[in-house]
């Protein structure tokens, strides 16, 4: 008995301490940073209003059907759903009661007007490395040019004791430590442009880069263990891997790459899921120089060790059996049944309209979770003035399991594609994730 108490008095104690931690980070880990700011700088607003598309807000802080900044998109964890806050100036709902000091505390370290720890959603471990410029210009255009929108934030849907935000300031003291952007002498001054890019503002790494136990990314910078971008899985689509490497990026050109981030498609590759909204709020409205800049960026880092630097098709009999109707092969028959009118049977689609099958490297990746839900699910190209239209792909979700996962080793395994097979595990899974896609909060009141 005196054993189990002096347990649970210690038990007690370290709880109180690590509790009292917790709430005093704010003062001592991520202190106020005061500065003037003139939120009616024309000059300064355009500023920050570029930054804030490089940073993409609007894809996280406007749901759809929604007002701009008002929040409420619906973001899928493990644990439940987080719905994103109102960022728009009101000072009831959003952010119009934020002096300079706590906006840059909010953005950079992830602490909001209260104190209180934001959910690493927010991706404040890449914004760290932002320039005070950088951030005085976005306070300027958000306060200064953002139309207020009267919205309550939603509560997220993960239950107690998960949904305790002091835990959180702990997760901040071991993965969101205060750092700067340190360039890598190696590289060109555009090279260095793109990486202050990918790893601050754009926070490429909080999709593409794979995470820990913790939700942490395993690497926010290329920092030689090779895990940065290297492609991961968030709400069921596979982020791909972006190195430069056989199911990254080495069968695409820097003018291939420029020309997705720009318009949200090449002549063999589409965006589709989270990346239509990335094209759509952010990436198209960059400049030519920083789009290079990126591209050029990924197209430098370094394969993982014993990954190929080239991307090797192996033989083309799919189309040749496709065109004298042999469907002997597996899943072939329903391919030409359901995929070859936009694919074609040669796998190459048409381009800028259809995606190619072929040599497409989402279709050949490491992981299949995002061919399984654009299959199951549908999807569409990103609305942007560089095409005169946006194409549409209906889902397949009638399908059996069996059959999808048929088609889809189908297309994983031909026009010289080598990928590993998808199973009716796979597409049972998947379904599972599609059925638990969070609802997004928009007041019908705030939406009008």
């Amino acid at each position: 008995m005196r054993t189990s108490f002096k347990l649970a008095i210690a038990l007690a104690a370290t709880l109180a301490a690590a509790y009292g931690v917790a709430r005093t980070t704010p003062y001592w880990f991520a202190p106020r940073q005061a500065a003037q700011v003139d939120i009616h700088d024309p000059a300064l607003i355009a500023q920050g209003q570029y930054l804030s598309r490089a940073a993409d807000c609007a894809a996280c802080h406007t749901a759809p059907g929604g007002k701009p900044f008002a929040g409420g998109l619906g973001m899928q964890t493990p644990m439940g759903t987080i719905y994103s806050t109102n960022i728009t100036p009101d000072p009831d709902t959003g952010i119009g009661a934020y002096d300079y000091a706590d906006f840059e505390r909010a953005v950079r370290r992830g602490i909001r007007h209260d104190g209180q720890p934001l959910y690493p959603a927010m991706p404040y471990a890449s914004y760290v490395i932002a320039s005070d410029a950088e951030i005085k210009a976005l306070y300027a255009y958000f306060m200064g040019s953002v139309q207020p929108v009267k919205q309550d934030n939603a509560d997220s849907t993960i239950p107690w004791p998960a949904n305790m935000r002091w835990p959180l300031a702990w997760w901040q003291l071991l993965f969101a430590r205060p750092r700067t952007f340190n360039p890598d002498p190696s590289l060109d001054a555009s090279q260095q442009r793109g990486a202050e890019l990918v790893e601050g503002l754009a926070h490429c790494g909080a999709c593409h880069t794979p995470r820990g136990l913790a939700f942490q990314e395993k690497a926010m910078a290329d920092d030689g263990s090779r895990q940065f971008l290297s492609g991961s899985v968030l709400e069921g689509w596979y982020a791909k891997n972006l190195r430069n490497e056989s199911t990254g990026l080495a069968s695409w050109s820097e003018g291939e790459i420029v020309d997705f981030l720009r318009t949200g498609r090449t002549d063999r590759s589409a965006a589709f899921g989270g990346m239509v909204d990335v094209v759509e709020h952010s990436t198209q409205y960059l400049s030519d120089a920083d789009l290079l800049a990126m591209a050029r960026y990924l197209k430098q880092l370094p394969a993982r060790e014993g990954r190929s630097t080239q991307w090797s098709p192996g033989t083309d009999t799919t189309t040749a059996a496709l065109r004298s109707g042999d469907y002997r092969v597996a899943g072939s028959l329903a391919y030409a049944e359901h995929c070859q009118a936009c694919h074609r049977a040669d796998g190459r689609g048409m381009p800028r309209v259809y995606p190619a099958l072929a040599g497409n490297s989402i279709v050949f990746a490491d992981d299949p979770s995002s061919l399984v839900q654009v299959t199951l699910i549908g999807g569409r190209t990103p609305h942007t003035p560089h095409d005169r239209m946006a194409f549409t792909m209906p889902g397949f979700e009638q399908l059996p399991n069996a059959q999808l996962a048929q088609i889809l080793t189908f297309i994983r395994s031909s026009w010289g594609n080598q990928a590993s097979a998808v199973s009716e595990v796979d597409v049972a899974r998947m379904r599972r994730v599609v059925r638990d896609k969070p609802v997004h909060y928009v007041p019908q009141e705030a939406a009008r």
